[in-house]
């Protein structure tokens, strides 16, 4: 083969290289917008869970609430811990 020939297969060969990276570059644009959509959702579901949770602590009578904060004291044994 003669060099334009071999130059011009080069250049085919580059052509369909950057057709499939075009190709690639919009199917992952697609995912990213996919999980960026997903991950708002979840940011959104966690903060309504938050605040359901904190509204229910909030009615918790005040001594009800502070034994849920301390840790739960386990009876002597006398048996060291394992």
């Amino acid at each position: 083969m003669s060099k334009i020939e071999d130059l011009a297969d080069r250049v085919e060969r580059l052509l369909l290289r950057h057709d499939e990276l075009q190709r690639t570059n919009v199917l992952l644009e697609q995912q990213l917008k996919t999980v960026t959509l997903e991950r708002d959702s979840l940011k959104s579901r966690l903060n309504a869970a938050r605040s359901r949770i904190n509204t229910l602590l909030e009615r918790l009578p005040t001594d009800v609430a502070t034994d849920l904060a301390a840790p739960a004291s386990l009876p002597s044994t006398g048996e060291p811990t394992r």
